[in-house]
């Protein structure tokens, strides 16, 4: 059985915009950004994951970092290859001669289009995967959170992840109505970055305005534990002189407002689509909110006042689709009609 193992490696995988997360034995391996710096002139890759992140932003002209994944596919496929290459070899840094057949499971939005299914498997392929099957991410997040999929009930998963948000209601080991945007954690780090320029003259990065995020970021505008005023340091757009201002997550839920407003408007689609039996279900039991978008404070409530519906943060929200995904990976069988191969 132990030789076996070595040469049979079976992972499943959340391949996201923000961050991927691999899990192999039931253990998590790998929950790196989803980001890869390659030296332009050997075209050699240089770093993945954290180390890349650190580069990102700071790089000079021999260097590039890059996304491969944007608003949750992938974007650039050789990038995408490379770096799946990269985060598989971490899990094995010893095994440098013999390729295991490898069996993965991939969770991807529930919005992607044949070619965008089609350049995951491809990618996967060319990393050395040889059976690759995907799973939608909402269907794996509810799997993650503990939901029975395969009961004649209706439940209702909102996973707001880098890329994109997934509403689903999921029924019978199917989902039955559902809607993916392309609204989700780069939005509105990109809002953040758009206000701080236009509202307090200051140019800030792609990750000062994670932190900011992390740190002050807000639904509503009267949190029963608000978090202190967070110091941003930064550049001076009209001098380029530094700058120290204070932002308080009052400001972020205004700045946020626009882009949780069409959340809500997917949300509302969603439900208005939903059959009356499954919805009866759904005001008997709650939605369950996951992906990191989902740590957005006082966003179930909002969330829940808006529709008179109960909304729950799942619990460890960022690994939902992860937990959901080596589930899935472990009981092939069983969820077959769930995946795509």
């Amino acid at each position: 059985m132990g030789l076996f193992s070595y040469f049979n490696q079976e992972l499943a995988i959340d391949l996201g915009t923000a961050n991927t997360i691999i899990t192999h034995n039931d253990k998590i391996v790998i929950d790196e950004p989803s980001i890869i710096a390659i030296d332009n002139d050997t075209k050699k890759v240089i770093a993945v994951g954290h180390e890349a992140r650190q580069m990102h932003g700071k790089t000079h002209a021999n260097i590039k970092t890059i996304r491969p994944l944007k608003d949750g596919v992938i974007a650039d496929f050789h990038a995408a290859e490379l770096m799946l290459r990269e985060f598989i070899r971490k899990i094995n840094p010893r095994r440098r001669f013999l390729s295991p057949s490898l069996k993965l499971v991939i969770a991807i939005p529930s919005g992607s289009t044949e070619v965008e299914i089609r350049a995951v498997r491809d990618s996967s392929e060319h990393a050395g995967a040889r059976e690759v099957y995907m799973i939608y991410e909402p269907m794996a997040a509810a799997i993650g959170i503990g939901l029975d999929v395969e009961a004649p009930e209706g439940n209702v998963v909102v996973d707001i992840g880098g890329g994109t948000t997934e509403i689903a209601v999921i029924s019978l080991a199917g989902i039955v109505c559902n809607k993916s945007i392309r609204v989700a954690g780069d939005v509105f780090t990109a809002d953040i970055m758009e206000y701080m320029r236009s509202q307090h003259g200051m140019k800030v990065g792609e990750r000062t305005a994670e932190e900011i995020k992390i740190n002050v970021g807000a639904a509503i505008t009267d949190l029963d534990d608000p978090p202190s005023d967070y110091i941003v340091k930064g550049p001076s757009i009209s001098d380029s002189s530094p700058r120290e201002v204070p932002v308080s997550y009052q400001e972020i839920a205004h700045c946020l407002d626009k882009s949780i407003t069409r959340i809500e408007s997917a949300i509302q689609t969603v439900l208005e689509e939903t059959p009356a039996e499954l919805y009866r279900d759904i005001t008997n039991s709650c939605i369950y909110l996951a992906g990191g978008g989902s740590l957005i404070r006082g966003l179930d409530k909002r969330l829940s006042q808006k529709f008179a519906l109960k909304f729950v943060v799942a619990e460890d929200p960022l690994h939902a689709v992860a937990r959901g995904t080596t589930t899935v990976l472990k009981n092939i069988n069983r969820f077959q009609s769930m995946l795509m191969r």
